[in-house]
């Protein structure tokens, strides 16, 4: 699958397709993150879009790039919550019928907002069972089309315009970019934003932010190969699990990216809890990773840096609990 790699031309087109369907987030600063990050902090805050994360963009884009027929047919998706919520929202309002592979551990309030936009669910253990044999197998069995979470070229143009919107608006208000700090999971966001980032801001550097035990595409980039997880270690940003880096996605990002941070547990939920505090914003802990590095001081030396805030699924005791944590994050 890797000889139909997606280009920055691609991440245009989805940009179009989807300009009419989804709103562009807003770009935000704060006062308290430039002084703490000791640099100027660009905050692209995807957990105000549609469903609560970017994966709309990936979702919806791959949808309307369907034929008649293959809408028809229905389609199915694995996911642990945000991208199962941007499918059964996309279907909903493009009348197909979508069927998740959800794992029985994915925070409720994603089940619940899976449901509601009307998708059927099938839960499965992620820990004992493949998520991706059993799309497959009931893809094979109903005739649907599998749409991959990230390992697919419409499904990482369409993330990708989470990166054009951030060039576009710093380019127009005249800033530079050092650098992108980007929460990294199969690596479908990154990719994207990578693609047409080197266009606008080709000495951007851009970095995938995995969560402690995950941090597959950081290993990979320095091995040079695909690299996945060993055993089964806990953590807060269920969003960010995925065992591997895609293939289509290392075969983008390791050509692209100047490196991975792992952030811990620690670090995601001082980046929910400054969010809330400061910026009144809602962020999961896999939404908060990239906050979280900076905060750490991740961007220290540099002039000016966008991070993407990529989600905002997180049930509320959950949310309650960190913020009662961390009082003054």
């Amino acid at each position: 699958m890797t000889d139909v790699l997606p280009t920055a031309d691609d991440v245009r087109e989805a940009s179009t397709r989807l300009r009419s369907r989804i709103m562009p987030s807003p770009v935000l600063e704060s006062e308290e993150l430039n002084r703490r990050a000791g640099c100027r902090v660009l905050m692209k805050a995807e957990s105000l879009q549609y469903g609560g994360s970017f994966k709309i963009r990936g979702a919806l884009n791959g949808l309307l790039s369907l034929s008649e027929s293959e809408r028809h047919a229905g389609v199915v998706t694995f996911s642990s919550g945000n991208h199962a919520q941007g499918v059964a929202l996309a279907a909903r309002w493009l009348g197909v019928r979508a069927t998740i592979v959800m794992p029985t551990d994915a925070p409720r309030i994603k089940r619940q907002g899976t449901e509601r936009a009307g998708a059927r669910v099938v839960p499965y253990d992620r820990h004992t069972e493949d998520r991706e044999c059993i799309g497959a197998d009931l893809a094979a069995r109903s005739g649907a089309v599998l749409l991959p979470p990230f390992d697919h070229p419409d499904t990482i143009a369409g993330q990708g315009t989470v990166g054009l919107e951030i060039a576009r608006f710093a380019r127009d208000g005249g800033v530079g970019l050092d650098a992108l700090y980007c929460p990294c999971g199969g690596g479908g966001l990154i990719a994207g934003c990578a693609l047409v980032m080197e266009t606008i801001f080709p000495e951007c550097d851009i970095f995938a932010v995995e969560p402690a035990g995950y941090a597959e595409t950081k290993r990979s980039l320095e091995s040079g190969r695909r690299e996945r997880v060993r055993g089964h270690p806990p953590t807060l940003c269920d969003a960010l699990m995925a065992p591997t880096p895609g293939a289509v996605t290392f075969a983008i990002n390791r050509r692209r990216l100047a490196g991975g941070l792992e952030v811990t547990d620690d670090q995601a939920a001082r980046g929910v809890a400054f969010a809330a505090r400061y910026l009144k914003l809602v962020l999961e802990p896999s939404g908060a990773v990239a906050l979280g590095a900076l905060l750490d001081g991740a961007a220290t030396g540099r002039d000016c840096v966008a991070v993407v805030l990529s989600g905002a699924n997180i049930d509320p005791e959950r949310l309650c609990e960190i913020v009662a944590r961390y009082p003054d994050p």
